[in-house]
């Protein structure tokens, strides 16, 4: 059995909308900084984060912060040997979680594995028994989406508090937004 713990992340607006025509429909720093944060943040220098996405989310990221930095990028797609071609050296390409979860399984380096996207691919992470928690932003607003966050099922995943998440409303701009975290029973 797998000792790695998905964690989900991911902001999503009232509808539950996470994307717009490939890309964030809402600008937000302090969200992007906390999502950089917890993507990156580990207990020693040695060790670093995995970050699991499908492809057509590691296509939404910007070039210049692909792939993202300080981090193990493993995206999923069907056409593994057409992208392995196209991606920088370092990214690892795999044709499913299970395939992702064993190299991860395979890095004793790797301290925690983060779900970044996107609907498909959260979808998959959900119903996986190593997942653990969802951190999920909840944005006070609806926006035009194309791209939806799955629903959570209430039956399995539970509201917590965590420590280093701060629980008061966060207020950017003309947007407010709540940091959830949803653990799995």
């Amino acid at each position: 059995m797998s000792k790695v713990k998905l964690n989900l992340i991911a902001a999503a607006c009232e509808n539950m909308g996470i994307g717009a025509n490939g890309t964030l429909p809402w600008r937000l720093k302090k969200e992007m900084a906390y999502f950089t944060t917890m993507t990156t943040k580990v207990s020693s220098p040695e060790r670093v984060n995995a970050v699991i996405m499908g492809r057509i989310t590691w296509d939404c990221i910007p070039d210049k912060y692909r792939p993202l930095s300080n981090r193990v990028n493993i995206v999923m797609t069907q056409q593994v040997e057409s992208l392995k071609s196209k991606v920088p050296e370092g990214v690892i390409v795999v044709p499913s979680l299970d395939e992702a979860i064993k190299y991860i399984d395979s890095r004793p380096d790797i301290e925690s594995t983060w779900v970044i996207g996107g609907s498909s691919i959260y979808q998959a992470a959900m119903e996986h028994p190593n997942c653990g928690k969802i951190y999920l932003t909840e944005i006070q607003k609806s926006f035009d989406c194309d791209t939806f966050f799955p629903n959570i099922d209430k039956q399995q995943f539970h509201l917590v508090n965590e420590e280093e998440i701060p629980e008061e409303r966060q207020v950017e701009g003309d947007i407010s937004y709540f940091f959830r975290v949803y653990k799995r029973l």
